[in-house]
């Protein structure tokens, strides 16, 4: 009998101490003194006429809770271990529990469901059966009633913590578990299917029939593998190293190959399919109709901050002349601030195209080192094609963002309103009454903006309108008129930057009914929504409109909205199109 460790080839134990001294001393060079560890194994091989022929792995136990040296993953890590074993379909799974503990609660049998559900590879192992509470015991088990396994459960008796310090004969061991399963009642019914022997025999016969039953599916897998090593060699048999002549053409072979690879990965027709992640054509793919759509939904707009921009325009464009912007037929002209909004949100567009290429270009870089991996033989080469072609894609970075960037400047260049899909100035403003219409606005100020005010409301009698300033001869003008039309007649109300303004009558008033006689003033002053004059330039820090510049601001939103969508729609389009001819394509 003779023991030979992998890591020690050319040395043979015949004392078996010495075994497991080296097993120890070997555990302690790999994983330190202080309980760590490692997934490396310790091969040993034993040969003896008084062992089967059989190829074990001895698995560590689960646990739970660091100790020592140990990472504080120390669960996950061993659990991939056994994982990494228990998975192989070839392998058969030893499960073993101890008789003590609820079957219920075993690590290994849950481990061995995961990746043998069925339970066709698993062989259950109960110990410590003599460690057992009295009046119990693990009959049931064994007779695979509790939970059954294919291959069924197998009890034995080890030796004891006590047993192996002081070194007691493993004979004698085998001895003592014999009589255990022989003198206690609930297992000498099966006494001859327990204990250690048992086991292995069971083991070995299992291990044989396991074999013969995988061989043929491994037969056909080795053949495979042979052809391919056949047509490989075959590729290299008239290979001579110093012929000037196949080293070039090798090296022309391998960036040819590399080409199509490149082309496969990007096109989607590759041999290799992966099954686990996108890869090349399918990320370039979803950066175009994903990542690229969702930065631009990204870039959305604060809507408070764009109708504050919008009425800085109109009256920006207006200029000294603000008193213009009261009607819109006409003297309101809405094409310079609706451009001027339009353009800087077309601006925008710059950074999220820009970020489209950035990605694409990574995702084309990563899919060269991909394909330039079977050239890992030949790292000067490996080094030189990645560098070429990397810059290459460099170059056409810079041509393909000048060319984004030409399309956005393109856009930028005529604002086209006669486009088929731009809703136009009538349908936004009648959008924008369909929206004012579904607006409630529950105080009088909003009664009155949306129609005018009786006579009775404003305190004075039908026959007291000779006393409003009006320009129409036919005397059929209102005070809602006056305050509509500031061009028939003198209006006590104007707009400036800030909103309505109220200024106080003079306390002579024109007018020649009493009832109005400083009415007007009280009226309108009492109108919560208008401001006084400030001097002190204070009523800049509050956003207010009039309703009247609310609507352009409403139509020229509308407008905007209107049009972005259609350069957001044609940007879409043309994005992947641009890269793909000037960047992927060449």
């Amino acid at each position: 009998e003779y023991a030979e460790f992998l890591h020690c080839k050319s040395k043979k134990f015949t004392d078996f101490d010495e075994v497991r001294q080296e097993i120890e001393a070997e555990t302690d060079r790999v994983t330190g003194t202080n309980k760590g560890i490692s997934p490396i194994p310790i091969n040993l091989r034993v040969y003896s006429p008084h062992v089967l022929n059989l190829t074990l792995i001895d698995l560590p136990g689960i646990t739970k809770v660091p100790v020592g040296d140990q990472p504080q993953d120390i669960e996950y890590q061993i659990r991939e271990m056994i994982l990494q074993f228990i998975s192989r379909e070839s392998s058969l799974i030893l499960a073993v529990t101890p008789a003590n503990m609820d079957l219920a609660n075993s690590d290994a049998l849950k481990m061995a469901k995961e990746v043998d559900p069925q339970g066709l590879r698993t062989i259950g192992v109960i110990t410590k059966l003599d460690l057992m509470d009295e009046g119990t015991d693990a009959r049931d088990v064994l007779e695979n009633k509790l939970l059954p396994l294919r291959r069924g459960y197998i009890g034995v008796v080890n030796r004891s913590q006590k047993d192996i310090d002081g070194k007691k004969d493993i004979r004698a061991a085998l001895a003592a578990e014999r009589k255990f399963f022989l003198s206690h009642p609930a297992y000498r019914h099966m006494a001859d299917r327990m204990g250690t022997p048992h086991l292995q025999k069971v083991l070995n016969q299992q291990l044989t029939n396991h074999i013969r039953e995988t061989l043929p599916s491994l037969r056909s897998k080795l053949q495979s593998q042979l052809l391919s090593l056949e047509k490989e060699v075959e590729e290299y048999k008239n290979f001579r190293p110093d012929d000037p002549t196949r080293k070039t053409k090798a090296l022309l072979q391998m960036v040819q190959q590399f080409g199509v690879d490149f082309e496969k990965r990007i096109e989607g027709s590759g041999d290799q399919v992966d099954t686990l992640e996108l890869s090349g054509g399918a990320r370039i793919n979803r950066i175009f109709h994903e990542r690229f759509p969702f930065e631009l939904v990204k870039m959305e707009f604060d809507e408070k901050d764009l109708r504050r921009e919008i009425s800085y325009a109109i009256k920006n464009i207006h200029g000294v002349r603000q008193v213009a912007m009261r009607t819109w037929t006409g003297l309101f002209t809405p094409d310079l601030a609706f451009e001027a909004i339009v353009k800087k949100q077309v601006v925008k567009l710059k950074e999220p195209c820009l970020k489209c290429v950035d990605l694409v270009i990574q995702e084309l870089i990563n899919t060269v080192r991909q394909c330039t991996s079977k050239l890992g033989s030949y790292p000067r080469l490996r080094e030189e094609t990645e560098r070429i072609v990397t810059t290459h894609i460099r170059e056409r970075e810079g041509k393909t963002k000048d060319q984004i960037l030409l399309l956005i400047d393109i856009e930028l260049s005529y604002i086209n309103t006669n486009h088929e899909d731009f809703i136009g100035f009538a349908n936004a403003q009648q959008r924008n009454t369909q929206t004012n219409k579904k607006r409630a606005i529950p105080n009088q100020v909003g009664h009155w903006l949306s129609s005018p005010p009786t006579p009775a409301a404003l305190g004075s009698s039908p026959s007291s309108n000779r006393g409003i300033p009006n320009s129409d001869p036919g005397g059929s003008s209102s005070f809602w008129d006056t305050l509509e039309n500031p061009h028939r007649g003198k209006d006590p109300l104007h707009l400036h930057s800030g909103g309505f303004k109220a200024f106080q009558l003079p306390s002579q008033p024109s007018f020649h009914s009493g009832k109005w006689d400083g009415g007007i003033g009280q009226l309108v002053t009492s109108i919560p929504i208008l401001q006084t004059e400030n001097e002190d330039g204070a009523q800049e820090n509050t956003f207010s409109m009039d309703p009247q510049l609310e609507r352009q601001v409403e139509t020229i939103r509308n407008l905007v909205d209107s049009y972005v969508g259609i350069i957001n729609k044609s940007i879409r389009d043309l994005m992947p199109k641009t890269i793909m001819h000037l960047m992927i394509n060449n």
